[in-house]
Order: C-alpha cells, then structure tokens, then sequence
C-alpha cells in the first residue's frame, strides 16, 4: 500500500513537473515570437540576410528591430566570411511601411527616454547603412516609407519591383522626412525631393528608380531567382553584386516603355519649389494655376504648417551637410517634434482615430514665425545624437 501511494506521489510530481515544463516552454516560445520573431537574421550562402518580419504591420520598425538589425550589421561587417548584406520584408504588401509611430507617440506620455532611444538608435543605424563597408542590398518590394526608406536608400543598393510605393509622408502627421530624408531628398534631381517632402507625393514602380531612389529595378517575380543568384556569389565584390543586378535590371521589361510620371511637370517643381519660404512655394504654386499646381496646393494646405516650415529648412540646411551632420540635425528636430502638440495630434487623426482631420496647432503657416523655428534646431536637453 505504502509502495503504491510512493508511485502516486512520484507520478504526481512528475506530472506537475511536465506541466511546468511545458508552460514554460510556451512562454519562451511566445516570448521568442514577439521579440525575435519580428526580424529574422541569418546566414545563408555567400550572404547576411535580414527580414523584417511583421507583415500585419506592414513590417513596421520597432525599437526591438532597430536594436537586432544594428547589433547583427556590425557583426557581419567585421566577419571575413560574410560578404554581402541583403534586407527585405515578409508578404507581398510592404518592405517597411515606416517606424511604428503609434507607439512612439503613445510612449511619450509615459515613458520621456522611449522616444530619446527609438530615435538616436533608428538613426545610428541609418548612419552604419550608410557607412557599411560590405555590399547592402536592400529588395524594396511593396510599401516603402519613413523608417523603411532609413533602412534602404543610404545602401549601395535599392532593387524596386512593379508593386514598390515610395513616399515620405511625414509632413501629414506633424514629423518631417527624418532617417537621413534631409540628406537624400535634397540630393535627387532639381526640386523634385522638395516636392517629395512637403507633399508626400507617392512614387509607384520603375518611377522609383527613375527618381533616383532606387538603384534597380526588376520583376517581382523574379525576386527569388535574384536572391538565391546573389546567394551563390563566391567572394563577391561590390562589382560582383552590381553585374547580377545590372543584369536584372536590362531583363525587365514591365513599364519600360513609359516616360517617367513627374517628367512633364519637372521644369513646374523646379521653378515652384524653388523658395526659401513655405509661404513663397504656396505663391508660386498659385500663380503657376495649372491642374498639377492646384493638386499639390491642396495637398499642402491640409499638412502641419510648423512640419511644412521645418521641412523647407531641413532640406536647404541638409543639402550641404554630410549624412551625420543630417541625422545630428535631425535627432534635434525629433526630440522637438516629441515635445510639440502636431506630432501628437497627427497620429491620433491619421492612425487612430482616422478620422483624417487633424487640428494643427498653430493652424496658419502665418502663425509659425523664425524664433518659433530656431526651437525645433536646437540641441536637446538630454544631449545630442554622437555616433
């Protein structure tokens, strides 16, 4: 009897033991899914690859990502068997879709060193991109804004399909173009990243790349056969990279034929955009009265005005600094714009409430006078972004 009741006991024991085994499996499981699991880091072949991996959020970035991403940069950079760099998205919708700023502006009313961190370390990043001493490739295929733009566009590589859609459309919820916007966007062709930035006009396709912004462009149905052709690489070289790319590039033949979209309105957004105030832009744009004006007024008239005005000057200013002179200068913008009531109310208009109708504070372009500016471009009381 007594054996018996001794087998029961130990059965019992071992059972809870199970049990407890098994929750906490589960629990780093899950643990494991929500953490790690939204970027994915490998090596394969030739290659680091890294995928961003939350495609119901259109792989928005989040702090966790930006922290994963960057640690696993440097360490394939420093490795002499990793030879290539490659980055994309998971699903069919979105390489990144930009950084999640619903948490970013929820953060800010509890937790001030979220948003000092989310940045400074969003825009380090942006900064080893640009410096990354391996080959980057970045597969921008899908939605491609903000923060997805930071992780792509200062590479050596941006490869657009037919389903790109690239936009900076942070003037809409009380931002700015940041991750390096006000080093790029002044770079492309006349006044067109003027336009691109106060607008947030949105580029589709091979215009990406006619644009400048991407570098490639090819057949989302080939994206596979790229990826493994750049895999099997030997020892590539930059040059290596580019021949596959290249090659690509000359086999697409989806839109080849049409002419860039903003190609007959260029000589427009050159004159038009070429002020030095908002207030100037808006005249020109006025007095100009063709349809392709009156649409971009419109769509104006309906962003933040204090956003509009940082805008104009962090593209004049950045059109002359180096990338880390643009992301020092934007940091200060980001920590100001945290502090300020548009950012705030932008996400609660377009994101969650979506309601679409933001109340921007000051409401009048007017109302945003030069000491009001200076503000948003100063160094921060926690300090200034150091590399």
């Amino acid at each position: 009897m007594v054996g018996q009741r001794e087998v029961w006991r130990f059965m019992w024991r071992f059972n809870s033991f199970k049990r407890t085994n098994i929750i906490l499996q589960h629990l780093r499981m899950s643990k494991h899914t929500a953490t790690a699991g939204e970027v994915l880091l490998e090596r394969r072949g030739c290659a680091g690859v890294i995928t961003l991996n939350r495609p119901k959020f259109l792989n928005a970035l989040t702090l966790n990502m930006i922290r994963q991403i960057y640690a696993q940069l440097k360490k394939w950079e420093q490795d002499p068997e990793t030879f290539l760099i490659i980055i994309k998205g998971t699903g069919d919708r979105a390489f990144c879709a930009g950084g999640d700023v619903r948490a970013i502006s929820e953060a800010k009313k509890e937790n001030e060193t979220f948003v000092q961190d989310f940045f400074r370390e969003e825009y380090i990043l942006n900064n080893a991109i640009g410096s990354c001493q391996k080959p980057y490739v970045a597969l921008i295929h899908g939605i491609t804004m903000g923060g997805g733009v930071g992780l792509s566009v200062h590479g050596h590589f941006r490869v657009a399909t037919e389903k790109t859609v690239f936009a900076m459309p942070e003037t809409a919820i009380g931002l700015f173009p940041d991750v390096g916007g006000g080093y790029f966007l002044p770079r492309l062709q006349g006044k067109l990243g003027y336009l691109l930035a106060l607008t947030g006009f949105r580029l589709k396709g091979r215009d990406v790349c006619r644009a400048g912004i991407a570098t490639h462009f090819i057949d989302s149905e080939k994206l596979g056969m790229l990826e493994e052709d750049l895999l099997s690489l030997k020892s590539p070289s930059k040059e290596n990279v580019a021949d596959v790319l290249d090659t690509y590039h000359a086999e697409s033949k989806i839109d080849q034929d049409k002419s860039f979209i903003l190609e007959e309105h260029m000589d427009k957004i050159n004159s038009c955009f070429s002020a030095n105030t908002v207030e100037q832009i808006i005249e020109n744009l006025q007095r100009d009265g063709s349809s392709f004006a009156l649409e971009q007024l419109k769509v104006i008239n309906k962003m933040s005005p204090t956003s509009l005005k940082i805008t104009l000057r962090q593209l004049m200013e950045g059109s002359s600094k180096t990338l880390q002179e643009v992301l020092t200068m934007e940091y200060q913008l980001s920590q100001a714009c945290m502090r300020g009531h548009d950012f705030h109310e932008g996400v609660r208009a377009v994101l969650i409430d979506k309601d679409q109708c933001p109340k921007w504070k000051p409401a009048d372009l007017k109302e945003v006078t030069d000491e009001d500016l200076k503000t948003y471009f100063k160094s921060p009381e926690s300090g200034d972004l150091k590399f």
